[in-house]
């Protein structure tokens, strides 16, 4: 059994690799969107709002279950530890891209047109919390405090490379602690502000719910994909076993039930209580083309994924839970889509539209990962793969060449 040893950092090929590949999609589906924003400026707007969401919430869901994994201990959590700390260090990049966003606010935003609010009894009482300043400054404090507990978190944990430290792991503890709490909250409020008020005459208490959810399972399904990419090289190839990758798989099966639990809560809630302002959400979201991605999204998202991790073969297969992860993968932006897409083309609440699906609908979320992944594998090379200074380390190498 190998135990960490101090010297250069040892980084598997792949790294490199993705962040190539990273560069090039996010140089190209730039270059994309930006002709996209010459021919239509609105759709670039919404499509580029859209693949914010998505690659921020995956920045953000590793804070999430980096404190959970704080709080909670675990060996799974000490596996992937570092692949978390590498994401949420990417806040500050998002935040860099958010401003095309505020750029757009008054496409994106109906709310944000004082003529529009003057005519409207319900926008004019929602006038003191949308509007165009606030909005912008509860933006920054967002990211602000994003990027603040990624920092320290991270600063924390490789403190810790230089030998076990109590005081630094309580810290670790009391931070994450009182950091679920604001992340609870500003999950909430930015998804009220950034999705929830592209249709500001509509509500729903669980909405800021269904985006946390959506975002650790969106982390999970990723840092499964990746820890069965990087495992095949060293370090990780030491420290991967079936009891770990079980751990993995089962978590991914709970996030998995809780956003099934969550989704069909909302709607349970807003079906009883069939009030008018609240049920056109659905039925925008029933019909036509929405209707098939509707059904789609409970077999794909839910019922297979259901079914197949249920094996405890396959959770225990690093490779074949790979797979099943990155379906999830891709279908947590397919439901991204179902859940803003009718909003962003302005008849959320407006009765039946088609499906329709614009090119650079598909161009912003390869360009915005692009730069994620170019982001993400910078950060994930300045430090070693598996923490070194954590006493569980050597349990989870005994772990992986017991089942070795």
């Amino acid at each position: 059994m190998s135990t960490p040893a101090a010297g250069p950092v040892e980084m598997p090929a792949l790294v490199q690799r993705i962040e190539r590949a990273g560069l090039g999609a996010g140089t190209a589906g730039a270059a994309a969107l930006l002709l996209g924003a010459l021919v239509d400026a609105d759709q670039f707007f919404r499509s580029y709002l859209f693949a914010h969401l998505f690659w921020t919430g995956i920045a953000v869901g590793c804070l999430s279950i980096l404190m959970i994994h704080h709080l909670s201990g675990g060996l799974w959590g000490l596996l992937i530890r570092r692949i978390l700390e590498a994401g949420s260090r990417t806040i500050p990049v998002m935040a860099l891209l958010f401003v095309p966003v505020l750029a757009g606010i008054p496409t994106l935003y109906v709310w944000s047109h004082a003529d529009v609010v003057a005519s409207d009894p319900v926008l004019q009482k929602k006038d003191l919390y949308l509007n165009v300043p606030f909005f912008v400054g509860r933006a920054v404090f967002y990211f602000a405090a994003w990027a603040g507990l990624a920092h320290y978190l991270s600063k924390w944990s490789r403190a810790l490379d230089a030998g076990a430290d109590l005081r630094l792991a309580r810290r670790l503890r009391g931070l994450s602690g009182g950091g679920l709490v604001v992340l609870g909250l500003t999950i909430t409020f930015s998804s009220v502000d950034w999705a929830m008020s592209l249709n500001p005459h509509w509500f729903s208490t669980i909405y800021g719910i269904l985006f946390m959810v959506g975002q650790v399972l969106s982390t999970m399904a990723l840092a499964i994909v990746l820890v069965a990419l990087l495992g095949r090289e060293r370090p990780l190839s030491e420290a991967v076993s079936r009891a770990v990758v079980h751990d993995l798989g089962k978590l991914l099966l709970a996030f998995v039930m809780l956003w099934a639990y969550v989704n069909l809560s909302q709607f349970l809630i807003i079906w009883s209580g069939n009030l008018p302002e609240e049920i056109p959400w659905y039925l925008a979201r029933s019909q036509g083309g929405w209707k098939a991605l509707t059904v789609v999204l409970v077999v794909f998202h839910f019922a297979l994924p259901l079914l197949l991790l249920l094996s405890r073969d396959l959770k225990r297969s690093a490779a074949a839970l790979a797979q099943v992860a990155l379906a999830v993968l891709v279908l947590r932006l397919v439901d991204l889509y179902w859940l803003v897409g009718p909003d962003l083309q302005g008849h959320g609440s407006q009765g039946a539209h088609g499906l329709s699906v614009h090119w650079m609908d598909l161009a912003a979320p390869v360009a915005l990962g692009g730069i994620w992944a170019f982001a993400f594998a910078r950060q994930l090379r300045s430090a070693p793969l598996l923490p070194q200074g954590d006493p569980e380390v050597s349990e989870l190498l005994a772990a992986a060449e017991a089942h070795s």
